[in-house]
C-alpha cells in the first residue's frame, strides 16, 4: 500500500515540468494520490492538460484565483467528483516584472494590489471554499520564500506578498485547526525553475546559496516535492502553522566563511581603487 492511497486533493499552480508545483504533484501521484489540477486561462491549458492527464486527473479546470466565483466553482466541482478532499496545494504567485526590479519604494499601488491579491489573499480564498469539503485530518499548504524575512535583491514586492502569505497561513491554521485541518508553508531555497528565470541575477543567487548552505549545494525540485508529500500526508498530522524550510539550511546561516571571504575580497578591491 502506498502512502497516499485513497487520498484526494487539488493543486493550484502547475504550469510546466520544471516547477515546484509539478515536483510536488509528481511525488503525490507516485505515492498514490488522486489529484485535480487547475490552470490560469486558455493559454495555460495547453501546458497543464497533458501533465494532468498523465497523472490520470479526473478534474482539470480553469481558475483565476483572483475571481471568487471561479474558485467557488472549482471546489463545487471537486465536491461533485470527489466528495471530500484530503489536501489542497497553493502554488500560485505573481507580480508585475517592473515591480521586481529597481527600488521597492517605487512599487505602484496597482502592482502592490496585484501581487498581494494573486500571491497572498488567494490562500484565504482557497481555504474558505475548501473548508466545507475538507476531510478531518486534511492538509493545506502554500509555497513561500526567504525573501519574506530578508531583503533579497530583485524580489521586492513579492517578498512583502510572501510575508503576508505566511502570516495569513498562521491565522488560517488557527481557524481550521478546530476542524483538525492543518495549514502550513514550504519555504523552498533558490531552485532552477522557469519562473525563477524572471528574477534578475538569479544565477548569482544560486551561487550564493551554495556558498551559504551547510549542505554545500542548491536544493533540488525533488527535495521540495518530497517536503510537499510529507505535508500532504498523514506523516505530518502534528504539524500546523509552520514554515518548513527546504533550502539545504541557508535560512539558518547568516554568512558562511566562503561568503565572508568573497565580501572581504570585494571590499579590499574597492579600497584599493
Amino acid at each position: 500500500m502506498k502512502l497516499m492511497d485513497g487520498k484526494k486533493g487539488i493543486i493550484f499552480g502547475v504550469s510546466n515540468t520544471h516547477g515546484i508545483a509539478y515536483a510536488i504533484a509528481k511525488q503525490l501521484y507516485e505515492a498514490g494520490a488522486d489529484i485535480a489540477f487547475t490552470y490560469a486561462g486558455e493559454a495555460m491549458e495547453k501546458r497543464v492538460r497533458p501533465l494532468a492527464e498523465g497523472m490520470n486527473a479526473k478534474l482539470i479546470m480553469s481558475c483565476d484565483v483572483t475571481k471568487e466565483d471561479e474558485v467557488a466553482a472549482v471546489f463545487k466541482e471537486c465536491e461533485r467528483i470527489y466528495g471530500k478532499l484530503d489536501f489542497v496545494v497553493h502554488a500560485v504567485a505573481f507580480a508585475a516584472k517592473e515591480d521586481l526590479q529597481g527600488r521597492f519604494i517605487d512599487t505602484s499601488r496597482a502592482g502592490w494590489d496585484l501581487a498581494m491579491g494573486v500571491s497572498a489573499y488567494s490562500l484565504i480564498s482557497l481555504c474558505k471554499h475548501a473548508e466545507p469539503i475538507m476531510n478531518e485530518g486534511g492538509s493545506i499548504f502554500a509555497l513561500t520564500y526567504l525573501g519574506s524575512e530578508y531583503v533579497v535583491a530583485n524580489y521586492n514586492v513579492m517578498g512583502v506578498a510572501k510575508a503576508a502569505l505566511e502570516s495569513s497561513m498562521r491565522y488560517l491554521a488557527a481557524d481550521l485547526g478546530k476542524k483538525n485541518v492543518r495549514v502550513n508553508c514550504i519555504s523552498a531555497g533558490a531552485v532552477k525553475t522557469l519562473a525563477a528565470k524572471g528574477i534578475s541575477g538569479f544565477d548569482k543567487m544560486l551561487k550564493a546559496a551554495i556558498a551559504k548552505s551547510p549542505l554545500q549545494r542548491n536544493v533540488s525540485l525533488e527535495d521540495v516535492g518530497k517536503a510537499g508529500l510529507y505535508l500532504a500526508s498523514d506523516l505530518s498530522t502534528g504539524t500546523t502553522g509552520q514554515i518548513l524550510y527546504v533550502d539545504c539550511g541557508c535560512h539558518a546561516v547568516y554568512a558562511s566563511l566562503e561568503e565572508m571571504e568573497i565580501i572581504s575580497n570585494a571590499m579590499t578591491v574597492q579600497h584599493k581603487e
